[in-house]
């Protein structure tokens, strides 16, 4: 009988250490907040209006989770969803939308070797969305939509490069 107390309360003290060092592994993790978020769609919406660029902005966590989402006034409706999608593809992947453009559609008039990927819903090849990563780290990824890829994807770097002192 003292045997099976003395196991269930060694069992019990191994089981709350275990998950004492758990909750704090997780506490450890960086994570996009939402104030960095919001300094991020700022410096993204800065660039945008010096540009006369009208843009979606979205920022999701490394699970694809939506942290914040600004639309600019007279961004297209549309770039609401895209923006959104660009973030989520870029956190799943995890790495820029325009590699997985590349993947899917090909470059230099050749054929892309996944071009199946297109058809899975909720990803977005073409360029806009950025993986967000502090040192080596996935912390979440920024999808832009309004303008140009080319343009979106220059302005998501803009909100990452002024945040980036605070993801190393």
């Amino acid at each position: 009988m003292l045997y099976r107390v003395a196991l269930k309360l060694t069992a019990s003290l191994l089981v709350t250490a275990w998950l004492t060092a758990s909750a704090l592994a997780l506490d450890m993790r960086p994570n996009v907040s939402l104030d960095l978020a919001k300094r991020m769609a700022e410096a993204c919406e800065v660039k945008a209006t010096q540009e006369g660029w009208n843009l979606s902005i979205a920022v999701v966590d490394a699970g694809a989770n939506l942290v914040l989402f600004h639309r600019m006034p007279n961004a297209p409706l549309a770039s609401i969803d895209i923006a959104a999608k660009k973030a989520s593809t870029s956190a799943r992947m995890p790495f820029p939308t325009r590699r997985l453009a590349k993947i899917v559609y090909g470059e230099d008039g050749k054929v892309g070797r996944t071009p199946g990927l297109a058809h899975i819903e909720g990803l977005t090849a073409f360029p806009g969305g950025l993986p967000i990563k502090a040192d080596d780290t996935l912390v979440g990824a920024i999808g832009i939509s309004g303008a140009t890829g080319d343009q979106d994807e220059e302005c998501a770097q803009v909100a990452i490069d002024a945040v980036a002192d605070d993801l190393n």
